[in-house]
């Protein structure tokens, strides 16, 4: 299948898939607004299949790829829902200790795109851990909308303690020098700012269009931040402003970034809201971020 771009829809279809991915929308509502922008015997329909993932996409790591050893492991999540699953992926050549980062998914669940993006982070010499919030539900199921349906049933404290666990499990990690950062998408990057709140250890940051925790948590926060954000963001973006003030106001140590013509969701490289050039720019940021303030 070609690969499409935000330029083949619509500005109001990418809208209608923005809230539909958020869960604003369900597949009928999405269906019924996106009618009216239907052109070229193209279908709505048709455009939602083209605006849905496509893992193929996707893999710049190879799974079996020889360089890395990534696993499945399980770890205990007492203030959480028990024991839970996740992805971890190291260099496979390596003879000390890595420092480590947490990689938090979307509302969707470890899927393939995030096990990849854990499998980056070894190439880059790091110890990567993704864990999936949907463990106790099965993990994820290999559909993105029964993920989102998964994901919204989710209790939300609980799988904020699992994430928490995660990372102190990291931490914990015999390969791991016990020096982490967090990274995150979508949901997944407020909670890698949540993390920052609770843990005062946490070396460091960097958050993909993540909500902001509330004003007065952000004393709270001891890592260096770096914030990646779409141009075009009605989800994160009208929040940004005042999560900016309070950072200063608090002393924290902080980068933000704005990405031009992009939109929220521009690093996920299997739908059409990706954007390379920005994608690859904020990674690179971002390996160049947790080198400098996780790795020393």
């Amino acid at each position: 299948m070609e690969r499409k771009t935000i330029a083949d829809f619509p500005p109001e279809v990418m809208n209608l898939f923005n809230s539909y991915v958020h869960g604003g929308l369900d597949r009928r509502g999405f269906l019924d607004r996106a009618a009216k922008y239907a052109v070229g015997g193209v279908s709505a329909a048709a455009m939602l299949e083209m605006l849905k993932p496509n893992y193929a996409f996707a893999q710049q790591v190879a799974k079996d790829d020889n360089r890395i050893k990534a696993e499945y492991q399980t770890y205990l999540s007492p203030q959480g829902t028990g024991t839970v699953k996740g992805y971890l992926a190291r260099p496979a050549n390596a003879t000390s200790k890595l420092p480590g980062v947490v990689v938090i998914h979307e509302n969707r669940g470890l899927n393939p795109y995030i096990e990849d993006v854990a499998r980056r982070l070894a190439l880059a010499n790091f110890a990567a851990f993704a864990p999936d919030a949907l463990t106790t539900l099965g993990g994820y199921p290999g559909d993105e909308e029964k993920a989102a349906q998964m994901y919204r049933q989710l209790d939300g404290p609980k799988r904020i303690e699992d994430m928490v666990a995660a990372a102190e499990y990291l931490k914990a990690r015999p390969e791991c020098t016990g020096k982490i950062g967090a990274t995150g998408f979508c949901a997944g990057g407020g909670v890698a700012l949540t993390l920052a709140v609770r843990m005062p250890d946490l070396a460091a940051s960097a958050p993909f269009y993540g909500p902001s925790p509330s004003a007065e948590n952000v004393p709270k926060i001891k890592a260096a931040l770096l914030l990646h954000y779409a141009e075009n963001d009605d989800f994160v973006n009208p929040g940004r402003a005042a999560f900016e003030s309070a950072l200063t106001a608090a002393g924290v140590k902080f980068e933000s970034l704005v990405y031009p013509g992009t939109m929220h969701g521009f690093h996920n490289d299997t739908t059409p809201r990706y954007v390379e050039a920005a994608a690859k720019l904020a990674w690179q940021r971002t390996l160049d971020f947790f080198n400098k303030n996780v790795r020393t």
